[in-house]
């Protein structure tokens, strides 16, 4: 057994961190498009009679397919398909989704008689906006399911070797992809007579590459299935009832919770952050862009060394505590400090330090799972993980565009994502409670000692 294990492809560092480029560049475009839009919102306002509550509703509307359980279905389907085929689906779902969202935008789609009567119902929420929504809400079936398809690739992938580093480094890249749609989105729109349509037509073409790097991806994983001499018993086999013992996992439950109040007070805060920048500091729309584009960048830096350290030396749980205390310290700076110094230095200083606890919580977070949950039913537990954070994805930019429009400012939105993120502190406090209690070895390293395993196998 030891012999064969040493043979497989996964064991060879190039191919699996080839394996890891391929994927992590399938997020990296995901992610840009996730944000295509974000520095644009003033643009589609202007252009296509957008409110705030429509540009609300449309970034919602990549979430509600999958808070309707289309995300549950994913991790059944991942568990019972595998890797290469839920891949390539979900890679395929971005690229239509991808394609509607353009059409909705598009200049031309608005004289056509469709938009005129996608217009005639419910007036508040432009045509235009539905036939996007529709398109994001496709293409955040298919990112929400190539993001779970990706976390059990490489845990299959790391198994045993740098796991939380590889996490760590596809979390990077995919944030990269942020920086990069923050930068460029704006300047495509600029370079095309203020096209709403142009960066989200350069992002649909990076999809299909992504696209194309799953299938190379899927030929290397065949690869690595013969390797291991794939042959899973009937007792080794996944089944829905499964479902049940992830359901009844204590642990499963404070990561699920924790990981949906901390992401409702990052990625919904992302799609108005660039218009609140805008406002509150009184620059240009591509300025607030150019300086909320640094985000990310810190979090990008830190996650890689972050996984070597929790590969190395553990303090998974720890982390997670302070990654949710600095986001509550951001985000109440924003709703206080800000508008009182408003200062692009203090605000690019805030950004940053954000990008801090973005890079400390994902970056524990992720590699935590394979812990506490069996490994033949991980993709239906990252997917539960996912669907129970779509669910506070899909109705906090609701409530945000409700709480902006009434109120008029960004005040008591920021007030919201801050409590959040005092929730998501005390559901960290649990999970080290429970950790310490169970020994789940969250705050252990991930790295095991080859050598030790080896010996257990021998002697056995």
């Amino acid at each position: 057994m030891t012999e064969q294990l040493s043979k497989a492809l996964n064991d060879k560092a190039w191919a699996r961190w080839t394996a890891l480029i391929l994927i992590a560049l399938a997020m990296f475009f995901a992610y840009m498009f996730v944000d295509v839009m974000s520095p644009l919102q003033s643009l589609v306002e202007k252009t296509h009679g957008w409110k705030g509550t429509s540009f609300g509703t449309y970034a919602a509307s990549e979430y509600i397919l999958n808070v309707c359980g289309f995300l549950i279905l994913a991790g059944i389907i991942l568990d019972k398909m595998g890797v290469r085929f839920t891949g390539i689906l979900s890679t395929a779902m971005m690229v239509i989704g991808a394609g509607i969202k353009y059409i909705g935008v598009s200049d031309w789609f608005q004289a056509t008689s469709l938009c005129a009567w996608l217009d005639s119902w419910w007036v508040d929420f432009p045509g235009t906006a539905k036939m996007a929504a529709l398109g994001f809400m496709i293409f955040g079936c298919g990112c929400e399911m190539a993001g779970i398809t990706v976390s059990k690739a490489i845990a299959r992938w790391f198994e045993g070797k740098e796991m939380a580093l590889a996490m760590g480094l596809e979390m990077a890249i995919a944030r990269l992809g942020v920086f990069a749609v923050l930068s460029i989105s704006p300047r495509i729109a600029n370079m095309y007579g203020g096209s709403v349509s142009a960066p989200i037509a350069f992002c649909t073409v990076l999809l299909l590459i992504g696209l194309i790097n799953f299938c190379v991806f899927s030929v290397m994983d065949k690869r690595l299935d013969r390797d291991l001499g794939k042959d899973l018993s009937k007792e080794d086999e996944f089944k829905a009832s499964d479902i049940m013992i992830i359901f009844r996992t204590k642990m499963f439950w404070i990561v699920a919770l924790l990981c949906v109040l901390y992401y409702s007070a990052i990625f919904p805060f992302q799609r108005y952050a660039t218009n609140f920048l805008e406002s509150t500091l009184n620059v240009p729309n591509k300025e607030a862009a150019d300086l909320f584009r640094w985000f990310p960048i810190l979090a990008m830096v830190l996650t890689p060394f972050l996984g070597y350290f929790l590969d190395k030396i553990g303090k998974g749980a720890s982390m997670l505590m302070l990654g949710s205390f600095i986001m509550i310290g951001c985000h109440l700076s924003y709703a206080f400090l800000l508008p009182l110094f408003p200062s692009k230095v203090l605000a690019l200083v805030i950004t940053v330090v954000l990008g801090v606890s973005f890079s400390l919580v994902p970056a524990a977070l992720w590699p935590s799972v394979p812990k506490i949950i069996n490994k033949k039913i991980l993709g239906s537990a990252y997917s539960l993980i996912f669907w129970i954070q779509n669910v506070g994805l899909c109705f906090v930019p609701l409530l945000i565009g409700y709480v902006f429009e009434k109120s008029g400012g960004y005040f008591y939105p920021l007030l919201i994502f801050s409590s959040f993120g005092i929730l998501a502190l005390i559901f960290t406090i649990f999970l080290k409670i429970e950790d310490k209690k169970k020994k789940y070895g969250l705050e252990l390293p991930n790295i095991k000692n080859k050598q030790k395993e080896q010996e257990v196998e021998i002697a056995e």
